[in-house]
């Protein structure tokens, strides 16, 4: 890491990664939902609670390093993404010292850039999968939330934003970005879709939802007519 402080926590909560799987090609993007970056550590390095992450970045900037990049951390839970339904042994989970309410400091914001930039060239992990802990599980998380700047890791190459597309249904350019319809329902995946680029939208789908959703899923080279339901 070029800028940010970063320390060194180890967290007994990791273990391999599975199913033949000896790299990560996805980040998962979180909030602790707690009162400091301090008690979130603690909770992610105790045995007995059974979760972890690999990085927690601080309000202040300071990244706290947890398990290692090559590891299988604890972070994903239930969910699915892309058609993997073990997300933890496929990727890399950043926990954001955030209550869900407040927003996310600049030194946060400053070091999440800086951490995933390294970690996108090591890996060779593209832009678009870099994703919320909402994308995955939509029927029971919201974090990253929507006080966080998607749009200014988009502006950064560090994940992506929609612009003026065709609109296409959403069902089949939702399936195409990764979200699991089949599994969670139409609803849930607009929702969650929602929460990450159009936080404020709110009612039935709408054509400015398939036009994002359709600008998404074709700048990755997917035809949603022809996306797998």
């Amino acid at each position: 890491m070029s800028g940010a402080v970063c320390v060194q926590r180890p967290s007994p909560n990791c273990g391999p990664r599975r199913g033949g799987i000896v790299a990560p090609d996805m980040i998962v993007i979180h909030y602790t939902a707690m009162q400091s970056a301090v008690a979130a550590i603690d909770t992610l390095c105790d045995p007995e609670k059974e979760v972890s992450a690999h990085y927690l970045i601080a309000r202040d900037g300071v990244v706290t390093q947890m398990v290692d990049e090559t590891a299988r951390a604890w972070h994903a839970g239930a969910g699915c993404w892309a058609g993997c339904d073990d997300i933890n042994s496929r990727s890399i989970g950043i926990e954001l010292d955030n209550d869900g309410f407040s927003p996310f400091s600049a030194p946060l914001m400053d070091a999440l850039e800086d951490l995933l930039g390294g970690i996108l060239s090591r890996w060779d992990i593209p832009a678009h999968h870099v994703i919320a802990h909402s994308d995955l599980a939509p029927l029971r998380k919201v974090d990253p939330g929507g006080r966080f700047d998607w749009r200014r890791l988009a502006l950064g190459g560090f994940s992506i934003w929609p612009d003026k597309s065709d609109e296409l249904p959403m069902r089949e350019s939702l399936v195409a970005l990764g979200y699991a319809v089949d599994e969670f329902g139409l609803e849930a995946c607009l929702s969650a879709f929602r929460l990450r680029f159009a936080p404020m939208r709110a009612g039935p789908e709408s054509e400015a939802d398939r036009r994002d959703a359709a600008s998404l899923a074709t700048r990755l080279g997917v035809d949603p007519t022809n996306a797998n339901s």
